[in-house]
């Protein structure tokens, strides 16, 4: 007994068989489409009392309706979808029987007159259709679209047909990036390529990806930042540099982490972190204003507001104040454990002073960070390639900003002391040494570029997965990435 599915495809086999047999080619090479559905609507709307606006149309069937000597479908391209009428009378009884062997889900060609039905819809009157290809599967059930999680993820394409709003989402992410990419290049920022395979992976604490190079017989690294080679090209004299690209992190999955994601990474010199987050809140404000024609977005049931300016608070202080401790009171790696320990908050032997405190700030302050808000002056040991704070040297310029409650870009008044830059190194090395597989690995090669001079430069990260999940309501990263990592089916 065979299912619904294997009968289906063997009875469009059998109609792709008859098409063949008519001597039409069911996968032609080319069709010489004139407009889009929603130009051919629009050249109706803006001469409805023309009676000759002839256009061809192309897209996929999604809706069929006969009745006798008649059918109406529905066929949609990139822009939206067109009504087309198709009458035995008009197109010949050889070409209207050749339609019964069309489908929901094929490509098709129509060629006719613009017209106006009795329920004032704009359609397409056929007077020639080509088939363009013939679909062998069906299209998910028409009235429930796709909406097992599962297969829309693992089959985006069925996702894209069927829900239009997943449609609207990958566009406001395309839209998103373009307008990144304008401000940027607007404040003469030039956009650059760095490699994604690395023989270290630095830039970032985090694990790596790591594969082999057959013929250099050596280890490589999947880059988890672009920091380390966009720094050596400030040092190179290129005063502003950016990349938008995929970073590659061998971490957990879930609703904010995608082992696979796309940042945007850019460099300035002769400018500090108080700079950036100025550049932040008002590219950010740009961006949603440009994709949404307003600074507010709904996110987990709250109203977000990216106007600038964004709320600054030190992170030494909001731990204070969300979780009532002050790390600072624990200056030895082991009692801070200890006292998160007591405060029921699981910790790793393995984690170094930095790593607690970043636990402190994930469990007690990220959540609470809905409205847009600057996180400033990290410890010294979560942040080994930014610069002390002159004032306080256990501190450092750094910052991170947060919305929804999750961080969405991190920056730095960059590090250009090759001989502090060397230390914090061998510090990391040392963690890792004893088990820290996220600690900084030690970069030779850009600690020489570094001993040639870097300008005081500014550093940022912005993730652009976060930013479109804030801009169009989405809760969960895979809604914003094409074709996210899934387990093994």
């Amino acid at each position: 007994m065979t299912d619904r599915g294997e009968d289906i495809l063997q009875q469009r086999l059998a109609k792709l068989e008859r098409i063949r047999q008519r001597g039409i080619n069911p996968y032609p090479p080319r069709y010489c489409k004139t407009h889009t559905a929603q130009k051919a609507t629009a050249l109706f709307e803006g001469d409805p009392d023309n009676e000759r606006l002839m256009v061809s149309v192309a897209g996929r069937i999604i809706a069929k309706r006969g009745m006798g000597k008649v059918t109406f479908l529905h066929i949609k391209d990139g822009s939206g979808k067109i009504q087309a009428f198709l009458k035995k009378d008009l197109l010949g009884e050889d070409e209207y029987a050749f339609f019964k062997d069309f489908d929901i889900g094929d490509f098709i060609g129509i060629d006719g007159r613009l017209f106006k039905t009795n329920t004032g819809e704009i359609t397409v009157e056929a007077h020639k259709i080509t088939m363009l290809t013939k679909s062998l599967q069906p299209l998910p059930e028409k009235w429930h679209g796709l909406t097992d999680v599962e297969k829309r993820y693992r089959q985006r394409y069925l996702d894209l047909i069927s829900n239009d709003d997943i449609q609207a989402i990958f566009r406001v992410r395309s839209r998103v990036i373009t307008t990144m990419r304008r401000l940027l290049d607007e404040r003469s920022f030039i956009e650059v390529s760095t490699p994604i395979l690395n023989p270290t992976a630095g830039g970032a604490l985090a694990k790596p990806f790591v594969t082999h190079h057959n013929t250099l017989d050596r280890e490589l690294f999947l880059r988890i930042a672009t920091e380390l080679h966009l720094k050596r090209l400030i040092i190179g004299g290129l005063d502003r540099v950016y990349e938008i690209g995929p970073i590659f992190r061998n971490e957990g999955i879930s609703t904010k982490h995608n082992p696979e994601f796309t940042s945007m990474e850019c460099y300035e010199a002769y400018a500090d972190y108080n700079d950036i987050m100025a550049n932040v809140e008002n590219m950010i404000s740009a961006i949603a204003t440009e994709v949404l024609d307003t600074t507010t977005t709904e996110f987990n049931g709250e109203v977000i507001d990216f106007k600038a300016p964004w709320k600054r608070i030190e992170l030494r202080q909001a731990i204070i104040e969300y979780g009532g401790i002050d790390f600072e009171e624990y200056a030895d790696t082991k009692e801070l454990g200890k006292k998160m320990i007591d405060m029921h908050i699981e910790v790793d032997k393995r984690m170094g002073r930095g790593n607690l405190i970043d636990k402190l700030l994930s469990t007690y302050v990220e959540p609470n960070l809905i409205q847009p808000t600057f996180l400033l002056d990290y410890p010294l040991e979560m942040s080994p390639l930014a610069k002390k704070k002159p004032d306080d040297p256990r501190f450092v310029e750094r910052f991170e900003a947060f919305a929804g409650g999750m961080e969405i870009a991190n920056a730095f008044t960059e590090l250009n002391d090759p001989q502090d830059q060397r230390e914090r190194f061998a510090e990391q090395l040392k963690l890792r040494q004893a088990g820290d597989e996220e600690a900084e690995m030690p970069d030779e090669e850009f600690l020489t570029a570094l001993e040639y001079g870097m300008p005081p430069t500014g550093g940022l990260g912005v993730g652009i997965d976060r930013l479109v999940m804030l801009l169009t309501g989405q809760p969960s990263i895979r809604e914003v990435i094409l074709f996210p990592q899934l387990k093994t089916k």
